[in-house]
Parts: structure tokens; C-alpha cells; sequence
């Protein structure tokens, strides 16, 4: 795949211009953007860089975390605290996202989505309420492990990591989770299923696959 260098702030814009300009692809009144990258990567930054460039053309937007969507510990640590498989499969709830997120945007759908439902520190539901995301509107989903579970993403966006950045800019207490990232790679192949990717090794120098 070939890369050309970029700003991330160039980059916000330049996604920004593609998303006002599509059609969802269900026919929906919302659209629906994954910013998917490993935690080292910063998903959630060029979340937020983005929202602010479609708040300025004059979309709705909310940002959602997958890791406000983490499984109760009981379940999330059953084969321990550092368990890479377990990371990759049963950490996040896909089945709360599907029925908290992506539902109430399908066509007909209500607008109003949970911006998130479990606190893992306290170990308890957030209980926050919810938000409703006019039409027009757009949701970001940021977080890792995103690709490969049907979600019904519009526009998805990867960003990508060398295993070396990866294992070098992952901090020392999270590196167990290094082969969770390397079966991601292998199994569900990103850089493939996403519409855009984004290579972060050096997070200065940012290159992007091109508006597609």
C-alpha cells in the first residue's frame, strides 16, 4: 500500500470533507466512523481532531470509547489479569455496543446512544444517560479491536503501527497485550478492511493511504 506523508490536522480535515460529503450506506439519517488503533496509537486523539473539524462544517457529532464498553471483571479477567486472548476476545462487549450504539442509529432508529456503560475501576455500571444524536449526525467510535465484527461502519479508519512502534511506544504494564495486536493483524488484517489507514510510528510524521 502506498502512504503519502500528511499533517494530522490536514488529515482531520481531509476525512472531515469525505464524511459531509457521503450517504450513509444503509440509508440511515446518521453516519457511523471507526478511529481504529491500538491504545499506543491514540485513537481517541484523531477522534477528537476530527470531531472538531465536522463541528465546524456543521455536523453533530458524538465521540464514543470502546473502553467505556468493557465486560464486568468477572468475565473480562476469567483467565486472569494479562491474558492476550482473553484481551482479544472478551474484554470489550460487542453485543452492548451493537444494542447501545449501532441500533438506535440503524434506519427508523431513535437517535439516542449510551455513551458508555461500564466503569472498570469501580467495577459497576456508569449509568449515564442518554445522548441523542440528531440526523445528520455523525458517531465516532475509537478504540482498538474495532475491524471484523460486522459493525455497520460508514467509514473506518486504522491506524497503523509496526510491531517495533507498537511494543516501543506500549507501556512497559500493558505489553502483555502485544500478541493480542499481532493475532488482530494476522486474523482480521486491518490495513485490508479498513477504508483509510494511517501509519503512526512516528507520531510527527504521520502518512496516509489517500481519501480512497
Amino acid at each position: 500500500m502506498r502512504l503519502e506523508a500528511i499533517t494530522w490536522e490536514r488529515l482531520a480535515d481531509a476525512l472531515a470533507e469525505r464524511i459531509v460529503a457521503m450517504p450513509a450506506h444503509d440509508g440511515s439519517p446518521w453516519l457511523r466512523v471507526a478511529v481504529d488503533g491500538a491504545p499506543a496509537a491514540s485513537p481517541d486523539v484523531l477522534a477528537a481532531r476530527l470531531a472538531e473539524a465536522l463541528r465546524v462544517r456543521g455536523r453533530a457529532v458524538h465521540q464514543v470509547g470502546a473502553s467505556g464498553f468493557l465486560r464486568p471483571a468477572s468475565l473480562r479477567l476469567e483467565y486472569g489479569r494479562q491474558d492476550p486472548d482473553a484481551y482479544h476476545d472478551a474484554w470489550f462487549d460487542r453485543q452492548a455496543l451493537w444494542r447501545e450504539v449501532f441500533r438506535p442509529l440503524d434506519p427508523g432508529g431513535t437517535g439516542r446512544v449510551l455513551p458508555d456503560l461500564w466503569d472498570p475501576v469501580a467495577d459497576r455500571a456508569t449509568r449515564s444517560a442518554y445522548v441523542e444524536l440528531p440526523p445528520g449526525g455523525v458517531l465516532l467510535l475509537h478504540g482498538p479491536l474495532l475491524l471484523g465484527h460486522w459493525f455497520p461502519f460508514d467509514l473506518s479508519v486504522h491506524l497503523k503501527l509496526t510491531p517495533a512502534a507498537l511494543a516501543r511506544r506500549t507501556p512497559e504494564g500493558e505489553r502483555w497485550t502485544l500478541p493480542a495486536f499481532a493475532r488482530y493483524e494476522a486474523e482480521t488484517r486491518p490495513e485490508e478492511a479498513a477504508d483509510v489507514v494511517v501509519r503512526a510510528d512516528d507520531p510527527r510524521r504521520p502518512a496516509w493511504s489517500g481519501p480512497g
